[in-house]
């Protein structure tokens, strides 16, 4: 009997790269998404379910879970995915703008994770994967907001892992690199404002993103390292995507607030 998994922001990017690897490993795809109508590839693979679920909406969250418990008994998996980027100086960020990246990439996934949890304490089963990014363990400029909800996921993630040990569940962090994802169109608020002492700073760090020669990685690598945390077996909390992450992360860890801020600092000279 296949294993069955749900994925939150199914309808691009890793979600969808997930939803296909795990598809290809004999798995069962509880593909989730805020506009399932609109898919024109996941719902045509076999052993995947296409279900509505917003995650700023508790009731397709709850509708979700239980339609994909109902037909197939049992979730053996979470990969909570959905999310967005926000990017600019925080004053020019209107306040609805803020509570929807922490309603998105925070309390969304809570609130996902909440409505699983008692169906893995029944079985006393279940691996959650929350897709952070090594943005949750370093920042760069200009993402406040972003780095805010990934840092918050990162502890989240980090405190849960001892309580759901205790009925059984797994609890793991993916940290993917610069991915070729949709995250710089669809998923991606930037505010550049107008506020003249910002612009220098905003245009040096466009010129950075637009450089060729960031190592940026196919979703599909994501998807494997997602793959891996969930069916290695082991408590590792943590796992890496990209060859850039490690590197990135690796140099963080190795420098003082001060060499690594300067490092940062210099890649943003105009």
């Amino acid at each position: 009997m296949s294993k069955t998994i749900l994925i939150t922001g199914a309808s691009s990017g890793i979600g969808k790269a997930t939803a296909i690897h795990f598809q290809q490993k004999g798995w069962t795809v509880i593909a989730t998404m805020r506009s399932p109508e609109k898919d024109t590839e996941l719902s045509k693979l076999e052993n995947v379910h296409l279900e509505k679920l917003d995650v700023l909406d508790l009731q397709s969250i709850e509708n979700a879970i239980q339609n994909g418990i109902q037909k197939f008994g049992k979730i053996d998996a979470l990969v909570n995915n959905a999310g967005y980027g926000a990017y600019g100086p925080l004053e020019t960020f209107p306040r609805e703008n803020i509570i929807k990246q922490f309603n998105t990439n925070v309390i969304g996934l809570m609130d996902v994770t909440k409505a699983i949890i008692p169906h893995f304490r029944q079985n006393k089963d279940g691996v959650i994967v929350n897709i952070s990014s090594i943005g949750g363990q370093m920042t760069f400029a200009l993402g406040s907001l972003y780095h805010g909800t990934k840092f918050a996921v990162e502890g989240i993630s980090e405190s849960l892992h001892y309580e759901m040990k205790e009925i059984g569940v797994k609890v793991k962090i993916v940290e993917p690199g610069f991915i070729a994802t949709d995250f710089g169109g669809r998923s991606f608020d930037f505010q550049a404002g107008d506020v003249t002492e910002y612009q220098p700073i905003i245009g040096a760090l466009m010129k950075q993103w637009q450089n060729p020669d960031n190592t940026v990685s196919q979703p599909s690598l994501v998807a494997e390292v997602i793959f891996n945390a969930v069916t290695d077996g082991t408590n590792q909390l943590r796992y890496r995507s990209g060859e850039d992450a490690n590197y990135l992360l690796d140099t963080r860890k190795k420098m003082t607030d001060t060499e690594f801020f300067e490092m940062m600092n210099k890649q943003l000279e105009r």
